[in-house]
């Protein structure tokens, strides 16, 4: 059985858009009850986020950005900063929270304290763009917590695996020019936010080591799993990461309002056996897994309950 890191925070449950939005603290709430209920979390190392230090995450994103989140996060009330994303009292803590959540897995790994992890964090980080917070996002935690494994250890190159239902058009964005960094998108497409065609393959000196595979509605287990082992399995052939990190939304289940993918729970626990064998060959099994998307409350717990089954399992 694998050491796996679960950590959290009980303050990221305060962070709100609002009644009705899809992002909400429930979702939480939901993932830690089952996974309480099936005994998972008593075979993981737990830990408790502590923020993280606004200098790593100014590593991502512009002063004047977070400056911004945490001043309206300190006005005291629900004020919307795009038309899907509002900052609430508890915004600016809870995406800090999250943030330093990934830095404390990395750290654990880096440490040879755990094998993998999983944040269960909220709010969602990865279409969080330099300067703009959207998508329900505000800083992009996977891609502050790969700058941050780069500059503080030994994982030079760095592989983003990125399955939710979305591209992740702020972590595409953040490396798309930085060949140490290695970014995989499978997503939906035509759908939110409308980037991640297959021609964005990075700029520069990062053409490349983008990679993104946009799928249509209707697409399941099968399908998913045939891209990772015909394309993103020979990418990290090339690529060969020291360290793999996965933006895990599970909003591609087939129960989920805000997609049309097919995706089940054994969908996912499948894709996570494939992750896993990917870092098994490239860095020692070093996976570190973030929360995303997913938002049908029954279908993101139990996935997520294969996913970190399957962690555990490895």
């Amino acid at each position: 059985m694998a050491r796996t890191a679960f950590i959290t925070h009980p303050q990221m449950l305060e962070h709100t858009n609002g009644p009705g939005h899809p992002e909400r603290p429930e979702r939480l709430y939901a993932i830690i009850k089952i996974l309480k209920k099936q005994q998972i979390t008593q075979e993981t190392i737990e830990f408790t986020a502590a923020p993280a230090a606004l200098e790593s995450i100014a590593q991502i994103h512009d002063k004047g950005h977070i400056d911004k989140i945490r001043t309206l996060s300190d006005m005291n009330k629900l004020l919307p900063i795009s038309p899907d994303t509002t900052v609430s009292p508890a915004t600016f803590e809870a995406a800090c929270l999250a943030s330093g959540a990934v830095q404390q897995v990395v750290d654990a790994l880096a440490k040879n304290q755990v094998d993998n992890g999983f944040c269960a964090v909220r709010p969602p980080g990865h279409h969080a763009e330099r300067n703009q917070a959207m998508g329900f996002c505000y800083f992009n935690h996977i891609a502050i917590g790969a700058r941050y494994a780069q500059q503080n250890h030994h994982f030079d190159k760095i592989a983003i695996i990125d399955w939710d239902v979305h591209h992740g058009n702020g972590t595409q964005h953040s490396f798309e020019s930085d060949p140490s960094v290695f970014f995989f998108s499978i997503h939906q497409s035509p759908h939110y936010p409308g980037s991640g065609a297959r021609h964005e393959q990075g700029i520069g000196a990062g053409q490349g080591t983008t990679l993104n595979v946009p799928v249509p509605q209707g697409s399941d287990d099968a399908d998913y799993l045939r891209i990772f082992r015909s394309e993103l399995r020979p990418a990290l052939d090339r690529f060969s990461p020291d360290l793999i990190m996965l933006s895990a939304g599970f909003d591609a289940h087939r129960a989920d309002p805000l997609g049309g993918i097919l995706l089940t729970e054994d969908g996912y626990g499948d894709l996570t056996r494939e992750v896993l064998d990917m870092a098994r060959d490239y860095c020692q099994g070093k996976v570190v897994s973030v929360l995303e998307g997913g938002y049908d409350l029954d279908a993101t717990a139990t996935s997520v309950a294969a996913h970190m089954q399957a962690l555990l399992e490895y």
